[in-house]
């Protein structure tokens, strides 16, 4: 279902919001970041990221696609490459990210969950990609071009790969709550279903601080 939302946008010593509509349903966004997950989770070199490649390309052009744009070869390479815009590539590369990967994570697997870090890494980071694509398209985009070029593609791939790092630590306003109507709850109850409510935003309080990292990034961003 298409979503409606807000983008902060600079304009010299301003900034508005402008209303934008997403074009692509959230649900596409999460099979692709469940495909992003169960792919980069294969336990042999070089295939993970060339199928993980494989996954978020076909995301990026999907998203394109419904915008009513298109990708040059050059910058779906650098929106899906798995080691980033500028990350090492080559068989070599890969050979040593995975193996340094593998490592990494048959030590974490001994302490716990961290199995699972891994592909929900890849998980994330695909949704992430697809959404804020999506985001940036939908009301970020100032170039008249139909064809988007390797130069545009860095640029918005390095505010993606930015917000995921800010989202936790970025201010973003807060949603308004509703509150109840003749409530009927004694104190008990209302403690812990505001605490399970709580609970229960955590998900959209951080997509609104991935938003507002990338907003902020891509508003102060060359180009």
């Amino acid at each position: 279902m298409a979503t409606r939302s807000t983008l902060r946008r600079d304009d010299g010593d301003t900034a508005t919001a402008v209303a934008l509509r997403s074009t692509v349903d959230r649900g596409r966004i999460g099979v692709y970041a469940a495909l992003g997950a169960s792919v980069g989770a294969l336990p042999l070199p070089w295939l993970p990221d060339s199928l993980v490649r494989r996954v978020r390309g076909a995301l990026v052009h999907d998203v394109a696609v419904r915008h009513g744009v298109s990708l040059s070869n050059d910058a779906r390479d650098v929106l899906c490459e798995p080691a980033g815009p500028d990350g090492p590539r080559g068989l070599l590369a890969q050979a040593v990210r995975f193996f340094g990967f593998r490592l990494a994570g048959r030590v974490l697997t001994r302490i716990g969950p961290f199995g699972f870090f891994w592909p929900l890494r890849n998980a994330l980071q695909t949704w992430a990609l697809g959404h804020l694509f999506d985001r940036y398209l939908a009301a970020g985009r100032v170039e008249r071009a139909v064809r988007i070029d390797a130069g545009e593609a860095r640029r918005v791939r390095q505010a993606v790969d930015g917000a995921v790092v800010r989202a936790l630590t970025v201010d973003a306003p807060l949603a308004d709550e509703p509150t109840a109507i003749d409530d009927q709850r004694d104190a008990a109850t209302a403690f812990i279903d505001g605490m399970l409510g709580l609970a229960a935003g955590i998900p959209a309080r951080l997509v609104g601080r991935l938003d507002a990292a990338f907003d902020d990034l891509l508003a102060h961003s060359d180009g």
